[in-house]
């Protein structure tokens, strides 16, 4: 007798073999709104499987409807599918590589003779609702590995060919097929195409096959999918926004910075973005001084022994700039923990001197692909607000529970309300007995729930020498950004002989903290552009105030109160330009200077400014020294500034 317990604990028995669509009609559930089932076993393995699966052993059973999130990425998968059963009506010479789910869609690399252009997803996406409304079942087909090669040659597929060539001769393997079109696929699917109706082709791009250049490049075609027509409003209506407030549009209005080609993944920052910088590293270098960090540098380039000790030349190397002199191989930092190291080892540590805190704005270099570079979040060369935090373990937790406190402190500061945690925890791939890996996932975890933080799990997500907890914010259009993390790691401080005593007078390796709160100090620049639409904070706008004169009379006075604000501490400037009033105001507001005051022959004689704030449409009269002390307080707010 075989059992199907549901979510509800009822239970349905059966003396046979079952199929999951069979269960739903005993159910009474619709069956036309049924996506995917998910099922755990007696030993509560889990996994989603297709509704036409056979069910011969007691499970538990939920199923996905089409009303669940859950039916999300199985809906955006079986999508990247239609495109390609789309791509491949369309131009028959086409072959298909790998489609992939995304976040908040989906795409599929393709090699094809046609230059693929955005007319051409119009008409593409078009196909794809025609071959939806075929309703064509979508059916999982088993096929040992040598009759799935010789499949995939009669097609002309060469990438599936390839694909198959890894996977070992003994394994079978599941192909989904759905009129015409057959793919190489773990599945599930929907349980069929007339199922995905609400999507949309977003842009295509080039790819290389694997990121190898010197593989063929790839057309990828970019998709998003949803449950319902007002989801996908949403999300479209979300990128349109997004498309305004793109930091290197509004980088070049503001006149902030530049990458070109001669420096692939290099910012060149102009005056006005280099305040920005200013600004935040100023603010951050108060965040270590009152908080016990101790402010350091290291080198940009280290012995490739010493990375070699760390592990990452085995573990890293495809992501690490490699250079040679006097007979030794270098190489660029890509990080800046082992620097941390050589200073703690510089002199030997007392548990009395634990923890230890150091912070750095260390520059650091990975060779990231040039596919892959954007603006200001994605680079080859970066500055961390980097520190790491030496303990024992007896403080590991504690200290996690202070840094969360205080990252979450200077994401206030910045406008950021809204955090979510992620616990990323131990990959395949990795160093360490799991006995430590446990201890240091639990430390996590602890910390996040003695805060009364909810967190999510990122399984295997872990770097290879330790778990870590990843802290997203959430911006203005609701997207969520990974700038701050917090890794525990028990391994690098033993590699590379670090030591304290203990109060027994023994030799004690200790734990380590890798910690950044923003991150990549570009990238955070680029999400608080996003996240302003670029109209920054008055402490972090570039300019913070222009002085504008009505006419030639009021010059002087103009370059009076500009100069009186820069003497106080205050970023002014003065527009003595021969233009209408009106047209300075506009023109600044649009390069989004926080205050503009206008001053004239009335002005002049009061002592006092016209005061208009960006987004208002009227102006104030105020005495000079009472717009000096509102603006002192507008900065004040943040606790670590002041004028």
């Amino acid at each position: 007798m075989i059992s199907v317990t549901l979510p509800n604990a009822s239970q349905f028995r059966y003396e046979t073999s079952i199929s999951i669509s069979e269960v739903i009609k005993d159910i009474g559930l619709d069956i036309n709104t049924a996506v995917v089932a998910y099922i755990s076993d007696k030993n509560g393995a889990s996994k989603y499987v297709d509704l036409n699966f056979l069910i011969s052993e007691n499970i538990s059973l939920k199923v996905i409807t089409i009303h669940d999130t859950e039916a999300l990425e199985v809906i955006r998968h079986s999508t990247a599918h239609l495109l390609a059963y789309a791509v491949k009506e369309l131009f028959p010479d086409s072959r298909i590589a790998i489609g992939p789910v995304i976040d908040n869609g989906f795409y599929y690399d393709i090699s094809c003779k046609h230059h693929i252009t955005l007319e051409d997803l119009v008409v593409i996406e078009q196909k794809m609702h025609e071959l939806s409304l075929k309703n064509e079942p979508i059916i999982r087909e088993y096929y040992s590995r040598d009759n799935a090669v010789e499949l995939f040659k009669t097609l002309g597929e060469d990438y599936k060919v390839e694909i198959i060539s890894q996977i070992p001769k003994d394994e079978n393997l599941t192909l989904y097929r759905e009129g015409k079109f057959v793919d190489l696929c773990r599945g599930p699917h929907v349980p069929s195409n007339g199922f995905l109706k609400h999507f949309k082709l977003l842009k295509v791009s080039g790819a290389y096959w694997r990121g190898d250049s010197k593989n063929e490049m790839l057309q990828r075609i970019y998709g998003t999918a949803w449950l319902t027509k007002q989801q996908q409003d949403d999300y479209l209506n979300m990128l349109q926004e997004a498309e305004k407030r793109d930091h290197r549009r509004i980088s070049k209005e503001l006149d902030l910075f530049h990458i070109q080609e001669e420096a692939p993944g290099l910012v060149f920052w102009h005056p006005k973005g280099w305040v920005i910088w200013q600004e935040i590293e100023k603010y951050m270098r108060s965040i270590y001084l009152g908080n016990g960090y101790k402010e350091i540098k290291s080198p940009q380039i280290l012995d490739i022994s010493l990375w070699k000790k760390t592990g990452h030349l085995d573990n890293y190397s495809e992501n690490m700039f490699l250079t040679h002199s006097e007979n030794k191989d270098y190489a660029l930092k890509p990080m800046n923990c082992p620097g941390h190291i050589q200073v703690f080892n510089s002199s030997l540590r007392s548990y009395k001197d634990l923890p230890i805190r150091y912070g750095e704005f260390g520059q650091c270099h990975r060779n990231e692909y040039s596919g892959s570079l954007h603006g200001l979040m994605r680079l080859r060369g970066f500055t961390q607000d980097d520190g790491h935090i030496f303990c024992t373990e007896k403080d590991l937790q504690n200290e996690c529970v202070d840094f969360t406190k205080l990252l979450q402190k200077v994401y206030n500061d910045f406008g950021f309300k809204d955090i979510v945690y992620k616990v990323s925890t131990r990959p395949k791939k990795r160093i360490g007995d799991d006995n430590i890996w446990d201890l240091a996932e639990k430390a996590l975890m602890n910390s996040l729930s003695e805060l009364g933080c909810d967190f999510d799990i990122n399984p295997g997500d872990g770097a290879f020498y330790g778990p870590k907890i990843e802290y997203m914010l959430k911006d203005a259009i609701g997207r969520n950004w990974q700038c701050g993390t917090i890794q525990v790691d028990f391994f690098m401080p033993d590699r590379l002989n670090a030591e304290y005593v203990d109060s027994c007078d023994k030799r004690r390796v200790p734990v380590m903290l890798h910690r950044a709160i923003l991150g990549s100090i570009e990238r955070f620049i680029g999400v608080l552009i996003e996240h302003h639409a670029g109209s920054l904070p008055t402490w972090l706008s570039p300019v913070q105030v222009v002085v504008c004169c009505i006419s030639e009379q009021s010059e002087e006075y103009a370059k009076f109160v500009m100069n009186d604000l820069k003497n106080k501490g205050f970023r002014a400037v003065v527009d003595l330009r021969n233009e209408k009033i009106n047209r300075k105001i506009r023109e600044h507001s649009l390069q989004k200077i926080p205050y503009v005051l206008v001053v004239g022959e009335k002005e002049k004689n009061n002592v006092t400014v016209s005061v208009r704030k960006l987004g208002s449409n009227y102006s104030i009269l105020m005495k000079n020294d009472d717009f000096v002390k509102q603006l002192k307080n507008e900065i004040k707010l943040h606790n670590n500034l002041s004028i």
